[in-house]
């Protein structure tokens, strides 16, 4: 079976062959969509000629920012292999993140979150997933524009916070489709997170599109960060990769579904502890 970055390098490279093809032929290029994606052909052929005729924005890697970090599996009490992104995210108990709802699926076994994670370091702990919130409706038929999470995070023996030790990003919901965002994600083939900046725009409804390259297995869940400060590297999480394809099928195409409502309903829902 493909991973979904297999998956990614694959339909990138059909569509630009096909694209090619067709201009070079002189001939109608014509895609059917995947279940599910009726009507948004028009998107997806306008953001694969967009990367073909325009230098793509392009991620780096760097050493990490305090409140986002790597989702680790676990063997033996040690940790395993990385598989998906979290943030922490502003709370009155100061113990929750925020991921997409796909990352944490059908997972069984321990899973932690480890901050600020590079280079084989964990600057900040490593921090057991005690609790996870999900919608309804994703629960119920996997809904793309559910597809986000809270974590509940905890370390044993102990009653610090996640917040007082790393910090947290704020929440927010209801905001516009365009924002200068960063996003941060963990590729789970390196040892280090990767950032990029670029405007989100909404290629359909209730999802936003995040446009760098380099975003493959192991970023989901990372957050679009609005509003982010030099300083503490902290901003407002207005998406997180997941929604649509699961986050996208091409490395430098990526999805969120748009934070509304239900992300509000289910953020007092965890907050609650129900």
């Amino acid at each position: 079976m493909l991973t979904r970055a297999a998956r990614r390098g694959q339909a990138r490279r059909f569509r630009i062959a096909a694209l090619i093809g067709g201009l070079l032929l002189g001939v109608a290029v014509i895609f059917i969509p995947s279940t599910g994606a009726a009507g948004d052909i028009t998107a997806d052929m306008a953001g694969t000629l967009r990367h073909l005729v325009s230098p793509s924005h392009n991620s780096r890697a760097f050493a990490g920012t305090p409140a986002v970090g790597a989702v680790f599996t676990t063997q033996a009490g040690t940790l395993a292999g990385h598989f998906c992104t979290a943030s922490v995210v502003d709370s009155p108990n100061g113990d929750l993140a925020v991921t997409a709802a796909h990352c944490v699926s059908g997972i069984s076994g321990s899973v932690v979150f480890v901050p600020g994670y590079h280079d084989g370091v964990a600057p900040y702990g490593v921090w057991t997933v005690t609790k996870v919130y999900v919608d309804r409706s994703w629960q119920s038929s996997s809904n793309p524009d559910d597809d986000v999470a809270f974590l509940r995070l905890g370390q044993p023996g102990s009653s610090v916070p996640i917040q007082d030790v790393t910090g947290a990003d704020q929440l927010a919901t209801g905001t516009p489709a365009r924002q200068l965002v960063e996003v941060i994600g963990y590729p789970d083939t390196g040892s280090r997170p990767v950032t990029c900046q670029n405007w989100t725009r909404e290629p359909m409804a209730d999802q936003l599109e995040f446009d760098c390259g380099d975003y493959t297995n192991g970023t989901s869940g990372g957050p679009f960060l609005a509003g982010v400060s030099p300083v503490t590297g902290q901003g407002t999480v207005i998406g997180v990769i997941g929604g649509y394809e699961q986050g996208g099928e091409i490395p430098d195409v990526s999805y969120s579904a748009m934070f509304g409502a239900n992300v509000a309903a289910l953020y007092r829902t965890a907050v609650a502890g129900g």
